[in-house]
């Protein structure tokens, strides 16, 4: 079993399936989480927003969005949208699970949908959502290096921050808030490693811990 097929398999074992149907229909958005292997090492794909617009005007994020009307699941709006913001077609992306939802700070029950793509795969940023595309290694989540952390309410109790030095472009990315917290997560279930520093949730069993702060947020709606 080579890296990428021991990666999927090992998430594969947290696909929520119907677990959150019982959920109160909410506004829903879905992000699409595109891992690859290069020199033997997971590395996933971010995006830079772009400067111009109107919410989150250049943060980090994953490709994704707000669900349409047309979208079958949580996986259609994720491909879609990442279609729309680099050029990534549906086909090309080998989903591997659909984690457990997260409520971000604006009430909207964001849905991590992770996937496979190929290393060669070659972004086609749309300029007026995204400005830069760029990969991380998984391993980059779980260093305390160029990580930082302090209280604050929502998510986890912790809101995380990293430096990431891009070395092919030069650049540095600040990656924080709901997107730091999907990386650490993925970054920690497929590596089946805990991070050096405090995550603010319980690493071996994070469904449990997330789906019961989704309760309590939930039913002070």
């Amino acid at each position: 079993m080579d890296l990428k097929e021991k990666t999927a398999a090992i998430l594969k074992q947290y696909e929520v399936g119907s677990r959150f149907s019982y959920l109160p229909v909410l506004p829903k958005a879905s992000v699409l989480i595109p891992l690859f292997v290069r020199d033997g090492e997971v590395h996933m794909l971010m995006t830079l927003r772009s400067q111009e617009l109107r919410t989150n005007a250049g943060e980090v994020c994953f490709p994704g969005g707000k669900r349409d009307p047309r979208d079958r699941d949580d996986v259609d709006t994720a491909l879609r949208e990442a279609e729309e913001e680099i050029g990534l077609p549906p086909d090309q992306v080998d989903v591997v699970c659909t984690l457990f939802p997260i409520m971000n700070k604006s009430g909207l029950l964001v849905t991590p949908v992770v996937g496979f793509i190929e290393a060669s795969f070659s972004p086609r940023p749309n300029p007026a959502e995204v400005s830069a595309v760029f990969t991380v290694p998984l391993e980059f989540f779980t260093r305390e290096i160029d990580h930082s952390s302090y209280s604050a309410t929502g998510i986890a109790g912790l809101l995380h921050s990293f430096q990431f030095p891009d070395p092919k472009s030069g650049s540095h990315y600040q990656i924080w808030g709901l997107t730091a917290i999907l990386a650490i997560l993925v970054s920690v279930l497929a590596l089946r490693k805990k991070p050096e520093f405090e995550t603010g949730f319980d690493s071996d069993d994070p469904v449990s811990f997330f789906q019961h702060n989704l309760n309590k947020r939930i039913s002070k709606l």
